[in-house]
């Protein structure tokens, strides 16, 4: 199967999970667990872009996820890397540059 293009419906599904604690924000990045096909981790400025940093791994509802804990009340940038060299931005970050999706915490 090819990799999907970025106005490809089985990206929509992208979901942002956000838990508030002190001074810190829990992230959890939510993609299905076979859309796109293959490993994919995210990767961002919370990473120095390391795609071996947060893999996202499957749970049992059928999605795969992957966690971080980033400062509150601060902007990052980040994208997704799947297999291939296949990158893509999620369609429900608070904002992109056009490159990059933004979260903010």
């Amino acid at each position: 199967m090819p990799a999907p293009t970025p106005d490809d419906p089985r990206l929509e599904t992208t979901v942002l999970e956000r838990k508030q604690l002190k001074g810190r924000t829990h992230v959890t990045f939510v993609l299905p667990e076979d859309n796109p096909e293959g490993p994919v981790s995210v990767v961002g400025d919370f990473n120095h872009w390391n795609p071996a940093a947060h893999p996202l791994e499957p749970r049992g509802d059928g999605t795969r996820t992957a966690q971080v804990a980033l400062p509150a009340h601060s902007t990052h940038s980040f994208r997704y890397l799947a297999a291939g060299d296949y990158w893509f931005n999620d369609e429900q970050a608070d904002s992109d540059d056009g490159t990059n999706s933004h979260i903010h915490t």
